[in-house]
């Protein structure tokens, strides 16, 4: 069992987590992701790691409400405990496995829209513990849902808070806030996205624009978390990969966002599965039993 010490409503619906889980916080690095059960019987939930400490044996996550599973998760109190805390998961950011030497010159932009600054946190306090100090813009629809600022100010070289109301922050989505940064001569060498996909989407095609390289975690298609399911189907650069065991990290430029997406929305009913299956054949991976029929 893995106990919860600490549990905080960061925003509404929005939790943050941190787990007793030894192995995994001795192992895991930024980009990776743990699978999650409640109980014996509940829903498996991928989520990237938002922190860890080694020292303690803990790990952080944050995670949105969005179903059964995460309410049940939100309704778990300090002193209790997840029956499954699985990870390391997925393959580390890749900078993480760079020389040194060679990173130290590179200019970092980050990109967090939403929950996507907790994945994103992890990156940034990584390159700050190493002396790099990058750049980040973190995106929110309204100020009540922006979340882990202080925590991101603390590691980030300068950090850039939008809101897409305008109600704190800079005025607008986070691809408005990159035009301004490189208008007013800021540049970069690779820029790291992550949020909804949409949003990873749109980041892409304007940092093509600017032929600023961009990577994209795609944790957020991710339902099976083993390669087995097949719902993280994606085309990169022609080929098919697997979010959860491929990335979660990718080259944004060579993601078929729409087939992503689309793929995504079918993958919700009995109906589309079965459709998936017959057009994808031997690609499609039907390991979780949705679509045996």
């Amino acid at each position: 069992m893995y106990k919860i010490l600490k549990k905080k409503e960061l925003a509404a619906n929005i939790y943050l987590m941190d787990v007793e889980a030894k192995r995994v916080a001795k192992t895991c690095k930024p980009g990776q992701f743990v699978i999650v059960r409640t109980d014996a019987a509940g829903e498996r939930i991928p989520l990237t790691i938002c922190d860890y400490d080694r020292e303690a044996g803990t790990v952080t996550i944050v995670f949105q409400t969005v179903g059964a599973g995460t309410k049940m998760m939100a309704e778990l109190q300090e002193g209790e405990a997840f029956h499954d805390f699985v990870g390391p998961l997925g393959c580390a950011s890749e900078f993480v496995g760079e020389e040194l030497s060679a990173i130290k010159d590179k200019r970092f932009l980050f990109v967090a829209g939403g929950v996507g600054a907790a994945p994103v946190y992890p990156q940034v306090k990584w390159l700050h513990e190493h002396g790099i100090a990058a750049d980040v813009i973190v995106g929110s629809k309204t100020k009540d849902l922006l979340i882990l600022e202080k925590e991101m100010e603390a590691v980030a070289g300068n950090l850039y808070v939008t809101t897409d109301d305008g109600s704190y922050g800079r005025s607008g989505m986070v691809t408005q806030t990159i035009k301004d940064l490189i208008a007013e001569g800021k540049q970069y060498d690779v820029c790291i996205a992550i949020g909804p996909m949409i949003m990873m989407k749109f980041v892409c095609l304007l940092t093509k624009e600017y032929q600023l390289p961009t990577i994209v975690s795609l944790n957020p298609i991710m339902v099976d978390g083993t390669g087995m399911c097949g719902a993280c189907r994606v085309t990169v650069d022609g080929k098919v990969k697997f979010a959860c065991v491929d990335g979660p990290e990718f080259d944004g430029h060579a993601v078929n966002f729409d087939e992503a997406m689309r793929r995504q929305q079918i993958y919700k009913t009995q109906e589309g599965r079965a459709m998936l299956a017959l057009q994808e054949g031997e690609t499609h991976h039907g390991g979780c039993g949705n679509c045996a029929d």
